[in-house]
């Protein structure tokens, strides 16, 4: 039952995702074929100033997936129905919470950007309109943590994805039509409540209790639980968004709001990645919380050994394809006007492949709830990042924001995490954990190394043919090295069988 709701909470997610990324594309060429550059630079800087205020989140979503996991595998509704009523309060509470705040700050906004852009709409309106999507995701939304706990996230997919998909296609004809970016910005918001409202509705279909007006208050134990989570993931939180957010207002005070937009075409392609990739882990959590909550500690740490190996395939393939691929795709699809130094570029893939080779890690420990042993982590992590960050990217420029994100991870991040999940979720040591590292990075670096060799020697001009011949090396390349190196490991057979298993249902449905 676990295997068949990650397959189907992953074929939908790559899907919703796949249209998703193809309406983006198409929405930056024409956004900034009717705008410019600059506006993707407010863009981007808005988007991570709000990100920041989302810490009044408090981590409340991830602490609210865990503690449904076992009211869920034991259909306790009188357990759902109170949890969800205090969540709900929560979520309208931080709602509010943004608005208020991001609204009493928009005063210090020049204090983020290192000459205001010269563009006809109100700067201060624009950043409002951005306060009020980001506020108003929060009502409603709540009901969605219930369906995606329930290992049933392929629903809300199919509405995050629908609706993105039509925003998009909105925003483009608004801006074909009017040209006009503040009726732009509306229409997110518009989309954003509709969204909310229909997954609310979807969700009130799916769990009839939920309308009940008879609800339980929780035992102060299972509020201290609660609150005890929530406090321990308040500090993870700091950390992700600090560390992830602050990178375009940095480049906005020591570089230029042109230089966000640049890069914000970069971070549009790895974010992208990273949202196809992650909906391979995203759609096992829920499973990964049944599990823990049901089997021993040998089956949980057999089962993330192949999560791991999956982890390492997905982003040592990226990184390669990504560094070969990246600029000769931005020029493609933008102009060579529109593409950042090599330099900046490899720094950029380097920090995109040492963040992704987390997520095994990071999905275990917030499946299993322990949050809490590493609590204090982030602090550590966000004082290096800032400080690394601002001094580097003063000295080296723009890769110095990049540098700065990788030597926080690795003095922080790296290291705390497997030691936690091994030592309070496995109870075992972590010297294996490290030895799987180290090979998998060895095979990532020598197959790369070959792949850019064959690759720089038959092509040196960038057109489209030449983009399509290194498009089929870079995926033939690694992964035909990959399944050389692994074919007779435990990890490997494993993905064998599950993909021969699944071949094989399909024929028999079709024989039917």
């Amino acid at each position: 039952m676990r295997t068949v709701s990650s397959i189907k909470n992953l074929i939908f997610a790559f899907g919703g995702q796949f249209l998703g990324i193809i309406i983006s594309f198409i929405a930056r060429i024409i956004f900034l074929q009717v705008l410019n550059s600059e506006y993707l630079g407010i863009n981007g800087l808005f988007t991570n100033i709000l990100t920041i205020l989302s810490l009044a989140e408090l981590g409340i979503g991830t602490a609210m997936n865990f503690s449904l996991y076992k009211p869920l595998a034991e259909q306790n509704k009188e357990k759902i129905k109170s949890l969800m009523y205090l969540y709900k309060k929560a979520y309208i509470i931080i709602g509010i919470i943004i608005l208020v705040v991001g609204i009493a700050i928009s005063p210090l906004l020049p204090f983020f950007i290192n000459e205001m852009p010269d563009i006809p709409e109100n700067i201060y309106f624009i950043y409002i309109l951005f306060v009020i999507n980001t506020g108003i995701s929060y009502f409603f939304s709540y009901k969605r943590a219930l369906i995606v706990s329930d290992q049933k996230r392929y629903i809300a997919t199919i509405y995050r994805y629908g609706f993105y998909f039509l925003l998009n296609v909105a925003q483009i004809i608004c801006l074909l039509i009017t040209r006009n970016y503040i009726l732009f910005l509306v229409l997110q918001i518009i989309f954003t409540l509709l969204e909310n409202i229909f997954v609310s509705i979807k969700a009130n279909k799916m769990y009839p209790y939920l309308k009940e007006k008879n609800i339980d208050k929780l035992l102060k134990e299972e509020t201290k639980e609660i609150k005890k989570n929530v406090f321990a993931m308040f500090f993870h939180k700091v950390g992700e968004i600090v560390v992830k957010s602050t990178d375009n207002i940095i480049i906005s005070k020591f570089v230029s709001l042109s230089a966000v937009g640049l890069y914000s075409n970069y971070y549009l392609i790895t974010n992208a990645l990273n949202m196809i990739i992650g909906q391979v882990f995203t759609s096992i959590v829920a499973s990964i919380g049944n599990l823990g909550a049901t089997e021993n500690k040998e089956k949980l740490k057999n089962i993330f050994n192949k999560v791991f190996f999956l982890n390492f395939w997905i982003f040592g393939f990226s990184a390669i394809c990504l560094y070969i691929l990246f600029n000769d795709f931005i020029s493609l699809w933008l102009g060579a006007e529109y593409l950042l130094p090599e330099s900046v570029m490899l720094v950029i893939v380097v920090s995109f492949c040492i963040e992704g080779m987390r997520k095994s890690v990071l999905d275990f420990r917030d499946a299993l709830g322990i949050f809490w042993y590493d609590r204090y982590k982030p602090i550590f992590e966000v004082i290096i990042n800032l400080i690394a960050s601002i001094i580097l990217v003063q000295k080296i420029g723009l890769a110095g924001v990049f540098v700065g994100t990788i030597i926080s991870t690795l003095t922080t991040s790296f290291w705390v995490e497997p030691y936690v999940l091994y030592k309070y979720g496995f109870k075992m040591k972590l010297r294996d954990y490290f030895k799987q590292y180290l090979k998998y990075t060895i095979v990532t670096l020598l197959v790369a190394i070959l792949t850019v060799f064959i690759i720089n020697t038959l092509f040196t001009s960038v057109t489209i043919l030449t983009f399509i011949g290194k498009l089929l090396l870079c995926i033939g390349i690694p992964n035909l090295c990959f399944i050389l190196i692994f074919r007779k490991g435990e990890e490997f057979i494993y993905y064998k069988d599950l993909m021969e298993g699944i071949i094989n249902k399909i024929k028999n449905i079709k024989n039917k």
